[in-house]
C-alpha cells in the first residue's frame, strides 16, 4: 500500500473530503485523509496523508496556519461567505489605511472565537451546517485561538475591500475573524478567501 503525503492545491468549490476521494480513486488507495479542513470556497494547500502516514495526522494537524483573505465590507450573509442570503447591510463610511492597520494590529494575540453556524464542527454528533440548514440553532462553545500577526496587503476604498494576511493557530475561522474586523470598523462584511499557504505552513 502506498504511504506518504501529497500536497494538493485545492480549487474553489471542492470540499476537502471530495479532494481526498479523488486522490484515493486516482492513486487506488484504501486509506487516505486530509490534514485540517478548507471551506469549499477556499483555495490553497491541502495536505493528503496516504496509507500508514495517516497515523501522523494527530501530530501534523497542530501546526500553525497562514491565510490571505479579502473582505467585502457593507454586506453580511448567513453563511459568512459569498454564498448564502443577505441578512444585513450597513454604511461603510470612509476607509482610512491607518485605521484599518490599527484594527488588524489590535486583534493580534490570544482570544476566544465561536465557530460559525455554517461549519463542519460537530455538536452532539451532528455538523453545525446541518442544524443551520434545518433552521435550528444550537449553543456553540467558544474555542481558544491565537492571532500571531495580521498585516494589510491592499485597501481598495472604491470597492470597500480589505486584503490582508494572517498567521494564526489551528482552529481559527477566517470568516469569523472578518466579521470581527468589520465590527471594529463599524460595518458588516462578506469575505472570500482567495489564497493560502503563503509561508508553506499547514492550515485548515
Amino acid at each position: 500500500m502506498k504511504s506518504g503525503m501529497v500536497i494538493i492545491n485545492k480549487e474553489k468549490g471542492d470540499t476537502s473530503q471530495t479532494v481526498v476521494s479523488k486522490v484515493k480513486k486516482i492513486l487506488n488507495l484504501k486509506k487516505a485523509g486530509h490534514i485540517g479542513t478548507l471551506d469549499p470556497l477556499a483555495t490553497g494547500v491541502l495536505p493528503i496523508l496516504m496509507g500508514d502516514a495517516t497515523k501522523l495526522s494527530k501530530y501534523l494537524i497542530e501546526h500553525d496556519k497562514t491565510y490571505r483573505a479579502t473582505i467585502q465590507l457593507g454586506i453580511q450573509k448567513d453563511t459568512g461567505d459569498e454564498e448564502g442570503n443577505i441578512v444585513k447591510t450597513a454604511d461603510i463610511g470612509f476607509l482610512d489605511e491607518k485605521a484599518v492597520t490599527g484594527v488588524l494590529k489590535e486583534m493580534q494575540g490570544k482570544q476566544t472565537q465561536i465557530p460559525p453556524q455554517y461549519s463542519a464542527v460537530k455538536i452532539n454528533g451532528k455538523k453545525l451546517y446541518e442544524y443551520a440548514r434545518e433552521g435550528k440553532t444550537v449553543e456553540i462553545p467558544a474555542r481558544n485561538i491565537e492571532i500571531y500577526e495580521m498585516k494589510l496587503i491592499h485597501l481598495d476604498t472604491e470597492k470597500s475591500q480589505i486584503s490582508f494576511e494572517v498567521s494564526c493557530s489551528k482552529g481559527t475561522y477566517i470568516r469569523v475573524l472578518c466579521e470581527d474586523i468589520a465590527k471594529k470598523l463599524g460595518t458588516v462584511r462578506i469575505h472570500e478567501i482567495f489564497a493560502k499557504n503563503e509561508s508553506g505552513q499547514i492550515f485548515n
